[in-house]
Protein backbone atom coordinates (compact mmCIF):
# COMPACT_ATOMS: atom_id res chain seq x y z
CA UNK A 1 0.00 0.00 0.00
CA UNK A 2 1.47 3.14 -1.07
CA UNK A 3 2.10 5.62 1.59
CA UNK A 4 -0.01 8.43 2.56
CA UNK A 5 0.60 11.77 1.71
CA UNK A 6 2.17 14.26 4.33
CA UNK A 7 0.66 15.35 7.37
CA UNK A 8 0.36 18.94 7.07
CA UNK A 9 -0.64 19.59 3.15
CA UNK A 10 0.16 23.26 2.49
CA UNK A 11 -3.15 23.33 0.86
CA UNK A 12 -6.00 23.07 3.15
CA UNK A 13 -4.36 24.25 6.17
CA UNK A 14 -3.76 28.19 6.41
CA UNK A 15 -5.15 30.16 8.45
CA UNK A 16 -8.00 32.83 8.24
CA UNK A 17 -6.72 36.36 8.69
CA UNK A 18 -10.09 37.39 10.16
CA UNK A 19 -9.60 34.50 12.64
CA UNK A 20 -6.02 33.54 12.89
CA UNK A 21 -6.83 30.10 15.05
CA UNK A 22 -9.39 28.77 12.26
CA UNK A 23 -8.22 26.57 9.97
CA UNK A 24 -9.44 27.20 6.00
CA UNK A 25 -10.51 23.82 4.17
CA UNK A 26 -9.63 23.92 0.24
CA UNK A 27 -13.22 23.21 -0.98
CA UNK A 28 -12.08 21.10 -3.40
CA UNK A 29 -10.44 18.91 -0.56
CA UNK A 30 -13.70 18.82 0.86
CA UNK A 31 -15.50 17.46 -1.82
CA UNK A 32 -12.90 14.68 -2.62
CA UNK A 33 -13.06 13.40 0.78
CA UNK A 34 -16.79 13.62 1.04
CA UNK A 35 -17.16 11.46 -2.10
CA UNK A 36 -14.60 9.48 -1.29
CA UNK A 37 -16.24 8.39 2.11
CA UNK A 38 -19.52 8.30 0.51
CA UNK A 39 -19.08 6.12 -2.13
CA UNK A 40 -16.33 3.80 -0.32
CA UNK A 41 -19.43 3.51 2.07
CA UNK A 42 -22.01 2.31 -0.37
CA UNK A 43 -19.79 -0.57 -1.36
CA UNK A 44 -19.43 -1.67 1.74
CA UNK A 45 -23.54 -1.06 2.13
CA UNK A 46 -23.44 -3.28 -0.65
CA UNK A 47 -23.15 -6.37 0.29
CA UNK A 48 -25.54 -5.79 3.63
CA UNK A 49 -28.64 -4.61 1.60
CA UNK A 50 -27.89 -7.87 -0.82
CA UNK A 51 -27.68 -10.13 2.13
CA UNK A 52 -30.82 -9.04 3.75
CA UNK A 53 -33.04 -8.67 0.50
CA UNK A 54 -32.05 -12.46 -0.93
CA UNK A 55 -31.86 -13.44 2.63
CA UNK A 56 -34.92 -16.06 1.90
CA UNK A 57 -33.01 -17.71 -0.79
CA UNK A 58 -29.96 -17.70 1.15
CA UNK A 59 -32.08 -19.58 3.53
CA UNK A 60 -32.74 -22.78 1.16
CA UNK A 61 -29.21 -22.68 0.15
CA UNK A 62 -27.46 -22.96 2.80
CA UNK A 63 -29.77 -24.23 5.41
CA UNK A 64 -32.40 -26.72 4.39
CA UNK A 65 -35.18 -27.23 6.50
CA UNK A 66 -39.42 -27.69 5.37
CA UNK A 67 -39.53 -25.12 7.90
CA UNK A 68 -39.34 -21.50 6.38
CA UNK A 69 -39.62 -19.44 9.63
CA UNK A 70 -36.48 -21.83 11.04
CA UNK A 71 -34.49 -20.97 7.63
CA UNK A 72 -35.10 -17.47 8.20
CA UNK A 73 -34.08 -17.50 11.67
CA UNK A 74 -30.25 -19.20 10.91
CA UNK A 75 -29.91 -17.13 7.54
CA UNK A 76 -30.56 -13.73 9.74
CA UNK A 77 -28.89 -15.64 12.86
CA UNK A 78 -25.26 -15.61 10.28
CA UNK A 79 -26.12 -11.95 9.74
CA UNK A 80 -26.19 -11.29 13.16
CA UNK A 81 -22.99 -13.24 14.19
CA UNK A 82 -21.00 -10.27 11.88
CA UNK A 83 -22.18 -7.60 14.13
CA UNK A 84 -20.66 -9.43 17.25
CA UNK A 85 -17.34 -9.41 16.17
CA UNK A 86 -17.52 -5.63 14.86
CA UNK A 87 -16.68 -4.16 18.42
CA UNK A 88 -14.04 -6.34 18.61
CA UNK A 89 -13.06 -4.62 14.69
CA UNK A 90 -13.73 -1.90 16.32
CA UNK A 91 -10.95 -2.09 19.34
CA UNK A 92 -8.05 -2.77 16.68
CA UNK A 93 -8.50 -0.10 13.74
CA UNK A 94 -10.67 2.53 16.34
CA UNK A 95 -7.40 3.16 17.97
CA UNK A 96 -4.94 2.38 15.08
CA UNK A 97 -7.24 5.17 13.29
CA UNK A 98 -6.11 7.71 16.22
CA UNK A 99 -1.88 6.06 15.48
CA UNK A 100 -1.16 6.03 12.16
CA UNK A 101 -4.18 8.22 10.39
CA UNK A 102 -7.85 7.11 9.36
CA UNK A 103 -7.21 7.31 5.64
CA UNK A 104 -4.85 4.06 5.83
CA UNK A 105 -7.08 2.42 7.93
CA UNK A 106 -10.23 2.83 5.55
CA UNK A 107 -8.40 1.47 3.01
CA UNK A 108 -7.75 -1.75 5.12
CA UNK A 109 -11.91 -1.99 5.81
CA UNK A 110 -12.46 -1.56 2.46
CA UNK A 111 -10.11 -4.43 1.07
CA UNK A 112 -11.34 -6.83 3.96
CA UNK A 113 -15.13 -6.39 2.93
CA UNK A 114 -14.48 -6.73 -0.47
CA UNK A 115 -13.08 -10.05 0.22
CA UNK A 116 -15.21 -11.37 2.30
CA UNK A 117 -18.28 -10.71 0.52
CA UNK A 118 -16.97 -12.19 -2.53
CA UNK A 119 -16.11 -15.07 -0.87
CA UNK A 120 -19.59 -15.92 0.12
CA UNK A 121 -20.53 -15.80 -3.96
CA UNK A 122 -17.52 -18.66 -3.96
CA UNK A 123 -19.30 -21.16 -1.42
CA UNK A 124 -21.03 -24.33 -2.60
CA UNK A 125 -24.40 -25.34 -1.34
CA UNK A 126 -25.24 -27.00 1.28
CA UNK A 127 -26.10 -29.99 -1.00
CA UNK A 128 -22.72 -30.36 -2.32
CA UNK A 129 -20.43 -30.01 0.70
CA UNK A 130 -22.84 -30.29 3.66
CA UNK A 131 -22.85 -28.98 7.23
CA UNK A 132 -19.38 -27.26 5.88
CA UNK A 133 -21.52 -24.79 3.57
CA UNK A 134 -23.32 -22.63 6.37
CA UNK A 135 -19.57 -22.57 8.41
CA UNK A 136 -17.87 -21.14 5.74
CA UNK A 137 -20.84 -19.02 5.18
CA UNK A 138 -20.39 -18.01 8.79
CA UNK A 139 -16.64 -17.55 8.48
CA UNK A 140 -17.24 -15.08 5.37
CA UNK A 141 -19.34 -13.20 7.54
CA UNK A 142 -17.10 -12.74 10.73
CA UNK A 143 -14.19 -11.19 8.22
CA UNK A 144 -17.26 -8.83 6.65
CA UNK A 145 -18.19 -8.23 10.44
CA UNK A 146 -14.57 -6.88 11.39
CA UNK A 147 -13.64 -4.74 8.83
CA UNK A 148 -17.07 -2.94 9.08
CA UNK A 149 -15.62 -2.65 12.95
CA UNK A 150 -14.15 0.53 11.43
CA UNK A 151 -16.06 1.56 8.57
CA UNK A 152 -18.91 3.45 10.08
CA UNK A 153 -16.94 5.98 12.78
CA UNK A 154 -13.91 5.67 10.17
CA UNK A 155 -15.66 7.24 7.42
CA UNK A 156 -17.80 9.84 9.75
CA UNK A 157 -14.82 11.38 11.49
CA UNK A 158 -12.98 11.95 8.07
CA UNK A 159 -16.11 13.81 6.99
CA UNK A 160 -16.44 15.51 9.81
CA UNK A 161 -12.85 16.44 10.18
CA UNK A 162 -12.61 18.04 6.84
CA UNK A 163 -16.18 19.81 6.85
CA UNK A 164 -16.41 23.26 7.74
CA UNK A 165 -17.79 23.55 11.29
CA UNK A 166 -21.12 25.40 9.72
CA UNK A 167 -21.59 22.86 6.75
CA UNK A 168 -20.19 19.63 8.87
CA UNK A 169 -24.18 18.40 9.06
CA UNK A 170 -24.87 18.93 4.92
CA UNK A 171 -21.63 17.17 4.37
CA UNK A 172 -21.92 14.34 6.49
CA UNK A 173 -25.10 13.63 4.78
CA UNK A 174 -24.06 12.31 2.39
CA UNK A 175 -22.13 9.63 4.38
CA UNK A 176 -25.88 7.82 4.45
CA UNK A 177 -26.96 8.69 1.29
CA UNK A 178 -23.61 6.51 0.36
CA UNK A 179 -25.10 3.93 2.48
CA UNK A 180 -28.16 4.36 1.05
CA UNK A 181 -26.74 4.43 -2.80
CA UNK A 182 -25.66 0.65 -1.71
CA UNK A 183 -28.71 -0.57 0.15
CA UNK A 184 -30.35 0.67 -3.38
CA UNK A 185 -27.98 -0.98 -5.94
CA UNK A 186 -28.26 -4.15 -3.69
CA UNK A 187 -31.85 -4.39 -3.58
CA UNK A 188 -32.40 -3.42 -7.12
CA UNK A 189 -30.34 -6.44 -8.50
CA UNK A 190 -32.36 -8.48 -6.52
CA UNK A 191 -35.62 -7.11 -7.53
CA UNK A 192 -34.06 -7.67 -11.20
CA UNK A 193 -33.20 -11.25 -10.91
CA UNK A 194 -35.99 -11.99 -8.97
CA UNK A 195 -38.35 -11.01 -11.37
CA UNK A 196 -35.72 -12.66 -14.77
CA UNK A 197 -35.25 -16.27 -12.99
CA UNK A 198 -36.77 -18.77 -11.70
CA UNK A 199 -37.25 -19.71 -8.03
CA UNK A 200 -34.80 -22.82 -9.40
CA UNK A 201 -31.96 -20.80 -11.07
CA UNK A 202 -32.41 -18.62 -8.14
CA UNK A 203 -31.26 -21.18 -5.69
CA UNK A 204 -29.44 -22.74 -7.95
CA UNK A 205 -26.64 -19.93 -9.43
CA UNK A 206 -28.39 -16.50 -9.53
CA UNK A 207 -28.20 -15.74 -5.65
CA UNK A 208 -24.28 -15.61 -6.04
CA UNK A 209 -24.07 -12.98 -8.98
CA UNK A 210 -24.58 -9.82 -6.49
CA UNK A 211 -21.64 -10.80 -4.30
CA UNK A 212 -18.99 -11.69 -7.28
CA UNK A 213 -20.04 -8.19 -8.30
CA UNK A 214 -18.44 -7.01 -4.53
CA UNK A 215 -14.41 -8.09 -6.12
CA UNK A 216 -14.32 -5.08 -8.65
CA UNK A 217 -16.42 -2.84 -7.01
CA UNK A 218 -13.90 -3.26 -3.91
CA UNK A 219 -11.08 -2.37 -6.31
CA UNK A 220 -12.86 0.81 -7.20
CA UNK A 221 -13.20 1.73 -3.23
CA UNK A 222 -9.61 0.80 -2.70
CA UNK A 223 -8.70 3.33 -5.35
CA UNK A 224 -10.72 6.16 -4.02
CA UNK A 225 -9.62 5.81 -0.80
CA UNK A 226 -5.80 5.31 -1.48
CA UNK A 227 -6.14 8.97 -3.50
CA UNK A 228 -7.17 10.48 -0.18
CA UNK A 229 -5.19 12.83 1.81
CA UNK A 230 -5.12 12.73 6.03
CA UNK A 231 -7.77 15.32 7.79
CA UNK A 232 -7.13 18.62 8.89
CA UNK A 233 -7.95 17.82 12.46
CA UNK A 234 -5.63 14.74 12.61
CA UNK A 235 -2.50 16.42 10.98
CA UNK A 236 -2.49 18.93 13.68
CA UNK A 237 -2.82 16.44 16.13
CA UNK A 238 -0.10 14.39 14.59
CA UNK A 239 2.03 17.75 14.76
CA UNK A 240 1.43 18.62 18.13
CA UNK A 241 2.94 15.47 19.19
CA UNK A 242 5.72 16.05 17.00
CA UNK A 243 4.51 12.99 14.85
CA UNK A 244 5.51 10.46 17.33
CA UNK A 245 1.39 10.12 17.42
CA UNK A 246 2.07 7.89 20.69
CA UNK A 247 -0.41 4.86 21.30
CA UNK A 248 -3.47 6.18 23.23
CA UNK A 249 -4.40 3.83 26.13
CA UNK A 250 -7.67 1.64 26.10
CA UNK A 251 -8.58 3.22 29.35
CA UNK A 252 -8.29 6.70 27.72
CA UNK A 253 -10.80 6.02 25.10
CA UNK A 254 -13.45 3.97 27.63
CA UNK A 255 -13.47 5.12 31.17
CA UNK A 256 -11.89 8.54 29.82
CA UNK A 257 -14.87 9.08 27.85
CA UNK A 258 -17.86 7.28 29.83
CA UNK A 259 -20.70 9.74 29.47
CA UNK A 260 -20.01 10.47 25.37
CA UNK A 261 -19.86 7.13 25.31
CA UNK A 262 -23.09 6.42 26.81
CA UNK A 263 -24.87 9.00 24.91
CA UNK A 264 -23.20 7.31 21.70
CA UNK A 265 -24.95 3.79 22.36
CA UNK A 266 -28.41 5.17 22.98
CA UNK A 267 -28.09 7.40 19.85
CA UNK A 268 -26.96 4.92 18.10
CA UNK A 269 -29.46 2.11 19.28
CA UNK A 270 -32.25 3.98 18.21
CA UNK A 271 -30.75 4.80 14.66
CA UNK A 272 -29.96 1.54 13.88
CA UNK A 273 -32.58 -0.37 15.41
CA UNK A 274 -34.74 1.50 12.78
CA UNK A 275 -32.44 1.40 10.48
CA UNK A 276 -32.23 -2.49 10.13
CA UNK A 277 -35.93 -2.80 10.54
CA UNK A 278 -36.84 -0.55 7.87
CA UNK A 279 -34.21 -1.58 5.45
CA UNK A 280 -33.31 -4.63 6.55
CA UNK A 281 -35.83 -6.78 7.88
CA UNK A 282 -38.97 -5.53 6.36
CA UNK A 283 -38.32 -7.37 2.90
CA UNK A 284 -38.44 -10.54 4.78
CA UNK A 285 -41.38 -9.51 6.88
CA UNK A 286 -43.45 -8.49 4.08
CA UNK A 287 -42.55 -11.91 2.51
CA UNK A 288 -42.20 -14.26 5.32
CA UNK A 289 -45.25 -12.77 7.58
CA UNK A 290 -47.24 -11.15 5.64
CA UNK A 291 -47.33 -13.34 2.99
CA UNK A 292 -46.82 -10.08 0.33
CA UNK A 293 -45.51 -10.84 -3.37
CA UNK A 294 -41.67 -10.40 -2.70
CA UNK A 295 -40.94 -8.46 -6.29
CA UNK A 296 -43.45 -6.00 -4.89
CA UNK A 297 -42.19 -5.64 -1.65
CA UNK A 298 -38.97 -5.26 -2.76
CA UNK A 299 -39.35 -2.56 -4.74
CA UNK A 300 -41.87 -0.56 -1.98
CA UNK A 301 -38.40 -0.48 -0.09
CA UNK A 302 -36.23 0.61 -2.66
CA UNK A 303 -38.76 3.54 -3.77
CA UNK A 304 -38.86 4.45 0.31
CA UNK A 305 -35.24 4.72 0.23
CA UNK A 306 -34.78 6.86 -3.24
CA UNK A 307 -37.24 9.00 -0.93
CA UNK A 308 -34.66 8.75 1.81
CA UNK A 309 -31.91 9.93 -0.76
CA UNK A 310 -33.67 12.73 -2.09
CA UNK A 311 -34.53 14.30 1.49
CA UNK A 312 -31.64 13.43 2.85
CA UNK A 313 -29.26 16.49 1.97
CA UNK A 314 -32.15 18.91 3.02
CA UNK A 315 -31.93 17.31 6.73
CA UNK A 316 -28.59 17.36 6.83
CA UNK A 317 -28.31 21.61 6.48
CA UNK A 318 -31.83 21.90 8.15
CA UNK A 319 -29.53 20.43 11.45
CA UNK A 320 -26.52 23.16 10.81
CA UNK A 321 -29.82 26.01 11.21
CA UNK A 322 -31.41 24.32 13.20
CA UNK A 323 -29.27 22.19 15.22
CA UNK A 324 -29.18 18.46 15.52
CA UNK A 325 -30.44 17.67 18.42
CA UNK A 326 -33.97 19.14 17.44
CA UNK A 327 -33.50 17.13 14.48
CA UNK A 328 -32.55 13.60 16.22
CA UNK A 329 -35.56 14.58 18.98
CA UNK A 330 -38.41 14.72 16.03
CA UNK A 331 -37.11 11.60 14.82
CA UNK A 332 -37.44 10.07 17.87
CA UNK A 333 -40.64 11.42 18.81
CA UNK A 334 -41.89 10.15 15.13
CA UNK A 335 -41.07 6.46 15.93
CA UNK A 336 -42.43 6.45 19.28
CA UNK A 337 -46.26 8.21 17.91
CA UNK A 338 -46.59 6.27 14.63
CA UNK A 339 -44.65 3.34 14.45
CA UNK A 340 -47.90 1.44 15.39
CA UNK A 341 -50.24 3.31 12.75
CA UNK A 342 -47.39 2.96 10.04
CA UNK A 343 -47.41 -0.83 11.00
CA UNK A 344 -51.16 -0.91 10.79
CA UNK A 345 -51.33 0.15 7.53
CA UNK A 346 -48.43 -2.33 6.13
CA UNK A 347 -50.45 -4.94 7.48
CA UNK A 348 -53.21 -3.64 5.15
CA UNK A 349 -51.27 -5.30 2.44
CA UNK A 350 -52.47 -3.08 -0.18
CA UNK A 351 -49.69 -1.43 -2.12
CA UNK A 352 -51.10 1.98 -1.56
CA UNK A 353 -51.07 1.45 2.44
CA UNK A 354 -47.84 -0.62 2.45
CA UNK A 355 -46.01 2.15 0.38
CA UNK A 356 -47.99 5.15 2.88
CA UNK A 357 -46.59 2.80 6.06
CA UNK A 358 -43.40 2.80 4.86
CA UNK A 359 -42.90 5.89 3.53
CA UNK A 360 -43.11 7.50 6.71
CA UNK A 361 -40.94 5.56 8.62
CA UNK A 362 -38.49 6.21 6.14
CA UNK A 363 -39.11 9.83 6.33
CA UNK A 364 -38.72 9.58 10.27
CA UNK A 365 -35.39 7.18 9.77
CA UNK A 366 -34.15 10.41 8.09
CA UNK A 367 -34.01 12.10 10.71
CA UNK A 368 -31.20 10.01 11.92
CA UNK A 369 -29.18 9.30 8.45
CA UNK A 370 -28.88 13.46 7.98
CA UNK A 371 -27.52 13.90 11.54
CA UNK A 372 -26.15 11.27 13.10
CA UNK A 373 -22.97 11.31 10.88
CA UNK A 374 -21.64 14.99 12.33
CA UNK A 375 -23.36 14.49 15.77
CA UNK A 376 -21.12 11.28 16.90
CA UNK A 377 -18.03 12.16 16.02
CA UNK A 378 -18.91 15.52 17.80
CA UNK A 379 -19.48 13.55 20.85
CA UNK A 380 -15.08 12.74 21.27
CA UNK A 381 -12.53 15.08 20.85
CA UNK A 382 -9.48 14.33 18.08
CA UNK A 383 -6.49 12.53 19.85
CA UNK A 384 -9.35 9.50 20.84
CA UNK A 385 -12.43 10.56 18.42
CA UNK A 386 -11.68 7.22 16.09
CA UNK A 387 -10.93 5.18 18.82
CA UNK A 388 -13.67 5.45 21.07
CA UNK A 389 -16.39 6.61 18.29
CA UNK A 390 -15.43 2.90 17.21
CA UNK A 391 -16.21 1.08 20.45
CA UNK A 392 -19.59 2.66 21.39
CA UNK A 393 -20.71 2.81 17.80
CA UNK A 394 -19.80 -1.09 17.53
CA UNK A 395 -21.25 -2.45 20.76
CA UNK A 396 -24.61 -0.72 20.43
CA UNK A 397 -25.09 -1.75 16.44
CA UNK A 398 -23.86 -5.44 18.35
CA UNK A 399 -25.98 -5.74 20.75
CA UNK A 400 -29.02 -3.82 19.52
CA UNK A 401 -28.89 -2.68 15.54
CA UNK A 402 -27.19 -5.52 14.07
CA UNK A 403 -29.62 -8.66 15.62
CA UNK A 404 -33.40 -6.36 15.19
CA UNK A 405 -34.01 -8.82 12.08
CA UNK A 406 -33.33 -12.07 14.90
CA UNK A 407 -34.75 -10.69 17.46
CA UNK A 408 -37.87 -9.36 15.99
CA UNK A 409 -38.32 -12.60 13.99
CA UNK A 410 -38.21 -14.74 17.51
CA UNK A 411 -40.28 -12.46 19.07
CA UNK A 412 -42.99 -13.08 16.18
CA UNK A 413 -42.16 -16.79 16.47
CA UNK A 414 -42.73 -16.49 19.79
CA UNK A 415 -45.75 -14.60 20.91
CA UNK A 416 -47.74 -14.74 17.26
CA UNK A 417 -47.83 -10.99 17.43
CA UNK A 418 -47.29 -9.41 14.31
CA UNK A 419 -46.74 -6.08 16.01
CA UNK A 420 -43.97 -6.83 17.57
CA UNK A 421 -41.56 -4.30 15.10
CA UNK A 422 -43.69 -1.40 15.88
CA UNK A 423 -43.01 -1.94 19.70
CA UNK A 424 -39.33 -2.62 19.18
CA UNK A 425 -38.95 0.30 17.61
CA UNK A 426 -40.87 2.50 20.08
CA UNK A 427 -38.63 0.96 22.51
CA UNK A 428 -35.47 2.56 20.89
CA UNK A 429 -37.19 5.47 20.30
CA UNK A 430 -37.72 5.89 23.68
CA UNK A 431 -34.24 5.00 24.79
CA UNK A 432 -32.96 7.64 21.56
CA UNK A 433 -34.86 10.60 23.29
CA UNK A 434 -33.29 10.32 26.63
CA UNK A 435 -29.90 10.07 24.66
CA UNK A 436 -31.20 13.50 23.05
CA UNK A 437 -31.98 15.01 26.33
CA UNK A 438 -28.48 14.64 27.69
CA UNK A 439 -26.36 15.83 24.55
CA UNK A 440 -24.83 18.55 23.83
CA UNK A 441 -25.84 21.01 20.75
CA UNK A 442 -23.00 20.31 18.51
CA UNK A 443 -24.42 22.31 15.35
CA UNK A 444 -22.22 25.39 14.02
CA UNK A 445 -19.12 24.64 16.59
CA UNK A 446 -15.53 23.20 16.33
CA UNK A 447 -14.82 19.63 16.78
CA UNK A 448 -13.63 19.33 20.50
CA UNK A 449 -9.86 18.94 20.51
CA UNK A 450 -9.95 21.10 17.16
CA UNK A 451 -9.87 25.08 16.11
CA UNK A 452 -12.36 26.41 14.18
CA UNK A 453 -12.84 25.32 10.60
CA UNK A 454 -14.17 27.41 7.87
Amino acid sequence: MPSAPALTHPVHTPRDPDTPDAVVVDPALVKRAVKAAALGNAMEWFDFGVYSYIAVTLGKVFFPSGNPTAQLLSTFGAFAAAFLVRPLGGLVFGPLGDRVGRQKVLAVTMIMMAAGTFAIGLIPSYATIGVGAPLLLLAARLVQGFSTGGEYAGASTFIAEYAPDKKRGFLGSWLEFGTLAGYIAGAGLVTVMTALLSTEDLVSWGWRIPFLIAGPMGVIGLYLRLRLEETPAFAAEAEKAESSRPKVPLREMITGQWRALLLCVGLVLVFNVTDYMLLSYMPSYLTSELKYDETHGLLVVLAVMALMMVVQPFAGALSDRVGRRPVIAAGCAGFLLLSVPALLLIRQGSLFAIALGMGALGLLLACFTAAMPSALPALFPTRVRYGSLSVGFNISVSLFGGTTPLVVTALIGATGNMMMPAYYMMAAAVIGGVAVWFMTESAGRPLPGSPPQR
